[in-house]
């Protein structure tokens, strides 16, 4: 009879040591050697700590009364006794429960003999569910009372009203309470002398007279809960959230129309660092400043941007920069010395924006899940009374895309359209997972705020191709050649429902007599690329506004376009008449435009019309340039270039640079971008994570632990001659077995198809024994049938170390 825990696990069917692989692959990571490592692994404490944390309120509790039940000399317990403990709810919910906990081997034996992994109460409270130690352990004289039923309730009855609001809270749980000496409550006092609160000591010091803490005895606890039970109030069932009911389709709309806020933001906050990049702080991370001048410029708050730069990071899109080589000196100083580095667009931020809405919102809300930041924390103050920055280190959080995950699968698990309080959704974790929610409320709390933001929910509601965006990428074992997504590879339901909910880029726009352009949808690429540089951004949304200006078309011309090449940009684009006002003001501005030239002299000023140089030089606000006239059609100036260009365009001058043979040179102002980085969610995606154990993949893992188990314990059964020619030491054994006396064992044994031990040295240089019938025996090899596991092995003769018949054949 199986009597230990691994011939526990050793008796289990192939069905049922899967199952417990498939609750616990933490047991298989790596594969064990045999069932007894197995057992090893599945006894300890972090084993059975992450199993614990998967568990719900109501099984912690029936484990709780597992404990309870335990006797005193047997350690054992029984489904009899758990049930009699767990009150007020249902025997088959109770067996449920214990039925959970027996298939993760928490609870193993027959009913009768339950018997608990020892690790269990290492990793949990040394008091179950809530109740104190009993009686008889903690002091005699509490024990006697505790005997006697009729005086202790008449003790407890008779408790001065203080002293019976401190016995409903320590009865409540936790069974301790503090004791100070100096200034001994009366009621503490009472409870103390009648024996029903027991003085105990603080580990690890002497015990006292008085004590330091009171412990309330376990007998006391469960008188006090007679009402409830001794566990408590028990929930066999997670608390269902009811939750408002929303339109499907209105969370679909409302849900998409914040997708495209959060990605014209996200390009907002990317743009104003492109053109002002900040400084990266000495201890890591963004200013406040900077912080603040992002969220003016994307019109977002400060936990919003701070979101939203957190995710960009994560996707790849943000990244830190040198100064030095930046291609432009920054003086921005911080104590202690310089700026080194700088926040910046990465080179895949123009990739990303030449995406559609849906595949760039889809990339940050993956990155979203993946990142082990919490941004929430953004502008709190950490344990040293700091506030805590975007982007830096003190916002890490390795429990973030769990405690994620878990927040939005409540919402995922509901009725679609249900839109959930804040609080149901943490009451409704708090019982699934009570251990691993505990202390994550916040985290939770973040990750329902983050989702509302990005559009991953709506109204309160997760949106349809938010649950896609959940949804496990399942790994095929049918799929060998790898052409289906792997783990962490985009898919596309996702992108491909949010198209359809997003309205479709447009490639034309309106411009209007006030000379502003109006664009009816979402612009395509080309589209926008071509407004990022004609027109000034007004206002955005669903249908973007832009304006036409002097400035705008004058940096047109100085990328390159002619007047020519505007007149039919607009008159393409546009679907009403270009404004007489807009063509006017284009070719009043090319007309202008390269009618002075600047070269470096440090720089100089040349044109063909003497009056236009003579009226530069006659501006008052061109005093500071320290133009000098060296010929009648030519000016110079100790400043370099661009600061020349700069401050005759700032004076109402259109001028160009040239090079050295006075051509004309167009150019877009430079772009500067950090080094390309990898997304978060494409690293994790990258890295090796634990198996997905399921069909073949469960089965051939099983299968290597039945092996292994089986050659284990036949080596432990091999005679005594086949251990010692092993190496094995084998008390009153003086000799080995010959190679040659091997030789004609294994003859015999082919002759007579019997079983037969062999030893042999394998091609790693270790020594093993196996039971086989051999087959045959012929060109250096011998070839013989496991008949456990149904497989035919071939052994090489010189590595064969002994042979010995096996006696029960």
């Amino acid at each position: 009879m199986a009597t230990t825990f691994a011939d526990q696990l050793r008796s289990l069917t192939d069905e049922a040591l899967s199952a417990l692989v498939q609750l616990r692959p933490d047991l298989v990571v790596p594969v064990p050697a045999d069932i007894t490592a197995l057992a090893v692994r599945a006894q300890s404490r972090g084993s059975v700590a992450r199993c614990l944390d998967g568990l719900d309120e109501f099984t912690l509790h029936v484990l709780d009364a597992a404990r309870l039940s335990r006797s005193a000399e047997t350690a054992l317990t029984s489904v009899d006794a758990i049930e009699e403990l767990a009150t007020g709810v249902a025997p088959d919910d109770v067996r449920v429960a214990i039925d959970r906990l027996r298939v993760r081997f928490l609870l193993y034996g027959s009913e009768d003999a339950l018997q608990l992994v020892g690790a269990i109460d290492e990793v949990t409270s040394p008091y179950p569910a809530g109740l104190g130690r009993p009686a008889d352990y903690l002091d005699p004289q509490a024990a006697a009372l505790c005997a006697d039923k009729a005086k202790l309730r008449r003790t407890v009855l008779a408790a001065p009203p203080g002293a019976r609001a401190v016995l409903d809270r320590l009865a409540a749980g936790p069974p301790i309470g503090a004791l100070r000496r100096e200034a001994v409550a009366e009621p503490v006092q009472w409870l103390v002398d009648n024996h029903v609160l027991v003085p105990i000591s603080e580990a690890g010091r002497a015990p006292r007279a008085d004590g330091e803490l009171v412990e309330l005895p376990r007998e006391v606890g469960m008188l006090l809960r007679r009402d409830t039970g001794p566990l408590g109030a028990l929930r066999p069932f997670p608390p269902i959230p009811e939750g408002a009911a929303r339109d499907p389709k209105s969370v679909d709309s409302a849900g998409a129309g914040q997708v495209m806020e959060a990605v014209r933001s996200t390009e907002a906050l990317l743009e104003a660092l492109a053109a002002e990049p900040a400084p990266v702080l000495r201890a890591g991370g963004l200013g406040v400043r900077d912080l603040k001048r992002l969220a003016r410029a994307a019109g977002l708050d400060e936990p919003g941007a701070a979101l939203l730069i957190e995710v960009s990071y994560a996707a790849g899109l943000l990244g830190e920069a040198d100064v030095g080589g930046s291609g432009r000196s920054v003086t921005v100083s911080r104590a202690g010395g310089g700026v080194d580095e700088t926040f910046l667009p990465t080179g895949a931020y123009d990739l990303w924006r030449a995406l559609s809405i849906a595949q760039r919102w889809t990339a940050l809300a993956r990155a979203w899940l993946a990142m082990t930041r919490q941004p929430g924390l953004v502008g709190r103050r950490d344990d040293r009374d700091r506030p805590i920055n975007a982007l830096a280190p003190d916002a890490e959080r390795a429990g973030a895309p769990q405690a994620r995950r878990e927040a939005l699968l409540v919402l995922a698990d509901l009725k679609p359209g249900t839109a959930p309080q804040v609080d149901e959704v943490l009451g409704l974790l708090a019982w699934q997972t009570p251990r691993r929610s505990r202390g994550r409320e916040a985290a939770h709390r973040d990750a329902l705020a983050g989702a509302a933001l990005l559009g991953v929910s709506a109204l309160g509601a997760i949106t349809s191709y938010g649950r896609l965006l959940l949804e496990d990428v399942e790994v095929a074992d049918t799929d060998p050649l790898g052409v289906r997504p792997g783990p962490g590879e985009p898919r596309d339901d996702a992108v491909r429902t949010l198209d359809t909910l997003l309205p479709a880029p447009v490639d034309h726009v309106l411009v209007q007599a006030d000379l502003s352009v109006v664009v009816p949808g979402p612009p395509e690429p080309e589209l926008a690329g071509e407004l990022d540089v004609v027109a000034e951004p007004e206002s955005a949304g669903g249908a973007s506004v832009f304006r036409v200006t002097p400035a705008s078309v004058r940096r047109a011309l100085d990328v390159g376009y002619t007047a020519a090449d505007l007149h039919s940009l607009f008159k393409r684009r546009s679907r009403t008449p270009v404004p007489q006002t807009l063509t006017y003001m284009i070719d009043d501005a090319a007309r202008k435009h390269g009618g002075l030239r600047a070269g470096s002299a440090g720089s100089y000023l040349r044109s063909d019309d003497e009056a236009l140089l003579a009226e530069v030089l006659a501006d008052k606000r061109m005093g500071p340039l320290g133009l000098r006239q060296i010929a009648p059609t030519v000016l110079v100036s100790p400043l370099q270039v661009a600061r020349l260009l700069g401050a005759l365009r700032e004076a109402g001058f259109a001028p160009v640079a040239e090079d050295a043979g006075g051509a004309a040179v167009l150019s877009r102002p430079k772009v500067r971008r950090a080094p390309t980085r990898t997304s978060v969610a494409s690293r994790l995606a990258d890295q090796a994570g634990p198996p997905v154990l399921a069909g073949p993949r469960l089965a051939g893992v099983v299968e290597q632990i039945r092996r292994g188990d089986i050659a284990t314990r036949a080596a432990r059964r091999a005679p005594t001659t086949v251990r010692a020619a092993n190496g094995q030491s084998v008390p009153g054994l003086t000799s080995v077995q010959q190679h040659g006396q091997a030789m004609a064992v294994l003859q015999q044994a082919v002759r007579e198809k019997v079983r037969v031990w062999v030893g042999y040295v394998d091609s790693h240089g270790a020594t093993l024994s196996r039971l086989v019938r051999p087959v045959s025996l012929s060109a250096g090899y011998l070839r013989a049938e496991d008949e456990r596991t149904e497989t035919l092995h071939t052994f090489a003769l010189h590595r064969i170390t002994a042979a010995v018949p096996d006696e029960e054949a």
